[in-house]
């Protein structure tokens, strides 16, 4: 049997807090919708038990992230958990809706703030405006990315940023290449 690498911090449970907290949910409402207990999902969010994986799928829904936001591809040595993220250990966040596919710069869920890297695949786009309560900063890295923000267009290219605050916005790649840009958003969505 493998014996767990003790230089390696487990971060599931600080996330899920995280995410609990900025979905706005106490302790009791979230145990409620889960059908566990108070003290179950206490000590999971303080990593003192694990989550089955039909666990994680329900608790995925109820906090309405991905499965694979809650899972962790490459952990971090204990002396780089909290502090560096390396790019072979960066986890995907969201669900490639409408061909995004972002992936989390942040080391955890649990700063005021989320930073990702979304790549906007050719052709891909989000057909309905989105609202949320956040204020978001994207900087253009690479291929060149359309914005709508509250019916007003605009064509993004490498080295521009562009921001949203609690507006309509919607995006679109027309273009035959991938656009990738980093994103800001707080408080964080994932």
């Amino acid at each position: 049997m493998l014996q767990a690498d003790p230089r390696v911090v487990s971060t599931l449970g600080a996330d899920l807090r995280a995410l609990r907290k900025a979905r706005g949910l106490t302790l009791q409402e979230m145990s409620a919708r889960l059908d566990r207990s108070v003290g179950w999902l206490s000590q999971v969010e303080r990593d003192l038990s694990n989550p089955s994986i039909s666990d994680l799928k329900l608790i995925s829904t109820v906090l309405d992230v991905s499965v694979s936001t809650l899972f962790r591809h490459q952990a971090a040595p204990a002396e780089e958990a909290g502090f560096v993220v390396r790019k072979s250990a960066r986890r995907p966040i969201g669900s490639r809706v409408a061909g995004l596919v972002e992936e989390l710069l942040s080391p955890d869920l649990t700063d005021d703030f989320e930073m990702l890297v979304s790549t906007f695949e050719p052709g891909s786009q989000l057909v309905e405006p989105t609202l949320r309560d956040t204020q978001e900063v994207g900087y253009l890295i690479s291929g060149m990315l359309n914005v709508e923000i509250n019916g007003r267009k605009f064509t993004i290219h490498p080295g521009d940023s562009f921001r949203v605050r609690g507006e309509q916005f919607r995006w679109m790649n027309p273009y035959e290449v991938p656009a990738v840009a980093v994103w800001v958003i707080a408080p964080p969505v994932y």
